[in-house]
């Protein structure tokens, strides 16, 4: 899916503590979540597909054991052609990778991160990144959902429960995510989950290319957030 812009604070060291007796919890945020969508109106964008309804979803906190199925959601859903599937991209803005391995394992071993895995019978759909920044704020990043999944309802819901994650083992009361500006389908669509434009821009990390390589000269973030207390 298209998601959060890069953020080249996301990734750090440190061990990662035992979270599976949360998963019962999130699963039962994101289900209200779904639920929670009215009647007769779609979870994806206007003027988007509309995929098949998902079967039911289990979230639970990544370990090492699956960094490689991640990399490939990951990489799948941002870069290349596989990318330009989903209902929005980055593919047009951005080239080479979006995350590695390394990242990914230092997210997983970081007690001050989490990401988060959604799955059903299938296999991984999708993932999101939160970490905190301290003072209650999260930040949210790399909400991912395999483009064949769009517009099923799936990322509200894994949005829902990095919320509760960030309000329940965080701490956190306000969550924020920075978007690449260009990127107006997804600002709109985050908008219409509850966050708010804060007026705040930062720079995109030319030259790192650990983020991805820039295929046009004026790449910026904005950033959004939201209370979640």
């Amino acid at each position: 899916m298209a998601s959060c812009g890069a953020a080249p604070d996301m990734a750090s060291c440190g061990a990662a503590p035992n979270m599976a007796a949360g998963a019962g919890a999130l699963t039962q945020v994101m289900a209200e979540a779904l639920a929670g969508v009215p009647a007769g109106r779609s979870a994806a964008p206007r003027g988007s597909p509309i995929a098949a309804p998902s079967p039911p979803v289990t979230t639970m906190v990544a370990t090492q054991r699956d960094i490689t199925a991640l990399h490939a959601l990951i990489e799948g859903a941002y870069r290349g052609d596989s990318a330009r599937g989903g209902w929005t991209h980055e593919a047009d803005l951005l080239s080479g990778q979006r995350t590695d391995p390394a990242a990914l394992g230092d997210i997983i071993a970081d007690p001050r991160q989490r990401l988060l895995l959604g799955r059903d019978d299938t296999g991984l759909l999708g993932c999101v990144a939160l970490a905190d920044k301290g003072a209650g704020l999260a930040y949210l990043g790399m909400l991912t959902v395999a483009p064949d999944r769009q517009g099923t309802g799936l990322g509200r819901q894994l949005i829902a429960a990095a919320e509760q994650t960030a309000r329940t083992q965080l701490g956190a009361r306000t969550m924020e995510m920075t978007v690449i500006a260009q990127r107006r389908e997804l600002i709109a669509w985050y908008q219409r989950c509850g966050y708010a434009l804060t007026g705040e821009e930062r720079p995109f990390p030319y030259g790192d290319e650990r983020f991805g390589i820039p295929l046009a000269g004026d790449l910026r973030f904005v950033v959004l957030a939201r209370t979640i207390a």
